[in-house]
């Protein structure tokens, strides 16, 4: 019988050239730190987005030639016929459960640094390298343009071979020679290659075309665009040469994979863009110039925005990289009418975070996200449980709450005991800052499916010692007390705490978290933690103070934000609502109306206007409670386990981690357990 929902407009098949997708949902083309070092984690990771539904699934980056080489990053690669199996894994994955396989080539230009092949780094004209490496790209000549254009045909029929059904052109994030090509602030040749967009064009078109004489007979080609460059008039726009080349190549590419420039703005976090299909505006028009189907993305996690915007015209597919990473079963739970079980993606970037320090890919809401092959966890399926029966979990933040589902979906009975008045811990008390609201999923998932679940039961206020757990008489304990931030300024750069004379004007970010606010006047916010949470306070108080400084011992603000592609936009944001920010300089100490800083490469003293100091740097780890029943030999304890920031304090992707670990490992062997821990991939020395 057909299918009547209000999302059945979703699973409607859609024809690509000579294939036909099986429903509207497509994985676009996403890194995810694997690429061609772990081939066989890379396949089992893009085989459970097909198990989950998705109707096609794509590669990451993949390189085309050694003079587009990504080293020390890894993403996919051609080069040659050897990199062909490895690509197959995937490809035969993704097929055996019903999806079609894309793969992005790509030619970096400018945005490779050759270090491992130490090749000619190739661009449309003379310049320096994009990323910080002292080095120039040499203007292409007509020779290289045909030698490229040869490559990336290769990599086509390679392509093929591999088992791949849609080939790319990509010319996006401003990381691509292709875009490159297009863009006058890359390209001032006076050739055939420049000047005129349509010039500027003619690589794409040349690509498009060719990629087709090799492959279309059985593939689909797609053209991965960055319509607007959102940079204004320095860049380019989507109603001018954006509007533009897709009327040039309207019907050229089988379809268009469209979104915005550069990564920063594509992957956009929610701080800074909160609303779900955010690059709407800039992609609506691009249906109305093409008969061929379109793909386009926006963090997009409604279920019904998804039908609106399939009904409205404005894509035939809907487009995800970061939503398909927090739920790769999205696509059946809309099937099988489970809207309200989906991981909504919460825009962290921590799986972008993952690529940019060249790791495999994880994400805050789902812990198995790059570890279905190494630990082979799947996310939607759990062992059941052995011979125990029960299990204690005291604390239900992160970690907390997502051990105590995982545990109750194996089947035990699981008591869940929080101290505070509410479930989610530092998910829901961080989520009370200003641009972390959707933060809130978090901790909002993981409640849904405990209220589902007869075999959990949930006490607020109930703060355990270890007489409590002794009483009650549970032998399986897991601890999730969580851990506070210092107040004494010990963090990255001191060791030591700085001088105090009037601790009664030190706060902590859990005193604003809980509603607390400053004194009047000025106020010092000092961050020595250099990742996230310190910048969040200076944007969430600089409404409520007159007078903030930011001082940080490293050389710009929240340092680490540029993994999740948002330390620009920090600082930018904290300088246009008037937050005076110190670089380099350490606190050292406190009195009730100063603070004093240092240079930390000179020792130079200054003094600051100190009402309210706010120390961003360390937490404390609270076991207390574990501890304590560690040392009772007569607790009657079998399993004591200390998770999430109780064990070791880091990101909430971490605590989620760490939780959700100590479900799965719950009565396995020890012995087991090490060897997931350090199932790795081993070059083969067969051919070498």
């Amino acid at each position: 019988m057909p299918d009547t929902s209000k999302y059945s407009v979703l699973f409607e098949p859609v024809k690509i050239g000579p294939l036909t997708a099986r429903n509207r949902f497509y994985q676009v083309p996403h890194c995810c730190g694997m690429g061609h070092v772990r081939p066989q984690a890379h396949a089992a990771m893009r085989e459970i987005k097909a198990e989950g539904g998705w109707a096609v699934v794509s590669t990451e980056e993949t390189e085309i030639h050694p003079t587009s080489d990504l080293s020390p990053y890894a993403e996919q690669r051609l080069w040659d016929d050897r990199d062909i199996p490895a690509l197959r894994l995937m490809t035969d994955r993704v097929h055996d459960n019903g999806a079609l396989a894309a793969i992005e080539l790509v030619h970096n230009g400018n945005h490779a640094q050759n270090l491992l092949t130490r090749g000619p780094i190739l661009a449309p004209s003379d310049m320096s390298l994009s990323v910080a490496y002292p080095k120039q790209a040499r203007a292409m000549d007509k020779a290289d343009i045909c030698e490229f254009r040869r490559w990336h045909r290769n990599a086509a029929r390679r392509a093929k071979q591999a088992g791949f059904d849609i080939v790319y052109v990509y010319a996006g994030h401003r990381m691509t020679l292709t875009q490159h090509f297009l863009l006058p602030e890359y390209n001032d040749r006076i050739d055939e290659y420049g000047g005129s967009l349509e010039n500027r064009s003619r690589l794409i078109r040349e690509l498009l075309e060719e990629t087709h004489e090799e492959v279309g007979d059985s593939c689909a080609v797609a053209f991965r665009f960055a319509v607007d460059e959102m940079m204004g008039a320095d860049g380019m726009q989507a109603q001018e040469e954006g509007c533009a080349v897709v009327e040039m190549l309207a019907e050229v590419p089988d379809l268009w994979d469209v979104n915005v420039s550069d990564w920063t703005n594509d992957s956009a976090t929610t701080r800074y863009e909160p609303n779900d299909g955010y690059q709407t505006p800039y992609i609506e028009f691009v249906k109305q110039l093409t008969s061929k189907p379109v793909v386009a993305v926006g963090r997009l996690n409604s279920p019904d925005m998804m039908v609106s915007m399939v009904k409205r015209g404005i894509v035939d597919f809907i487009g995800a990289a970061r939503p398909s990473i927090a739920d790769p079963f999205l696509p059946e739970k809309i099937r099988t009418d489970r809207i309200e079980e989906i991981r909504e993606c919460i825009g962290c970037n921590i799986c972008v975070s993952s690529d940019t320090l060249g790791v495999p890919i994880r994400c805050t809401q789902n812990p198995t996200m790059g570890e279905e092959w190494r630990r082979g966890w799947h996310p939607e399926k759990i062992d059941p449980k052995k011979d125990q029966d029960a299990a204690l979990v005291v604390g239900a933040g992160p970690a907390g709450l997502e051990c105590a589902v995982q545990l109750a979906k194996r089947g035990y009975q699981v008591t869940l005991a929080e101290a505070g008045n509410t479930l989610g811990g530092r998910a829901v008390r961080e989520a009370r800052l200003t641009g972390l609201a959707a933060w809130r999923r978090v901790a909002d998932h993981r409640i849904y499916d405990l209220q589902q679940r007869a075999n959990i039961e949930a006490f607020l206020d109930s703060r355990m010692s270890a007489a409590d757990v002794t009483e009650l008489g549970i032998s399986n304990v897991f601890v999730a007390t969580g851990a506070s931030w210092r107040r004494d300024g010990v963090g990255r750069t001191s060791r030591l705490p700085f001088k105090s004379e009037s601790p009664e004007t030190i706060m902590t970010p859990d005193d604003i978290m809980n509603g607390l606010l400053p004194n009047a006047g000025p106020l010092v916010i000092y961050d020595d933690d250099q990742a996230y949470l310190a910048g969040v306070l200076a944007e969430h108080l600089v409404a409520r103070s007159r007078d903030i400084t930011f001082v940080t011992p490293a050389s710009v603000v929240s340092p680490f934000t540029e993994y999740t592609l948002e330390q620009a936009r920090i600082q930018r944001s904290l300088i246009e609502k008037g937050v005076k920010i110190i670089t380099g300089h350490k606190l050292v100490a406190v009195t009730n109306s100063s603070c004093e800083i240092r240079c930390i490469y000179t020792e130079q003293p200054r003094h600051l206007a100190c009402a309210t100091l706010l120390p961003v740097t360390e937490r404390i780890r609270q076991s207390d409670l574990f501890e304590e029943l560690q040392g009772n030999a007569r607790s009657g304890i079998e399993t004591l386990e200390l998770i999430g920031d109780a064990a070791m304090p880091g990101l909430i992707a971490d605590a989620v981690y760490s939780g959700h670990m100590a479900a799965r490992n719950f009565e396995v062997d020890p012995e087991d357990v090490a060897k997931q821990l350090f199932r790795r991939e081993i070059v083969s020395l067969k051919n070498a």
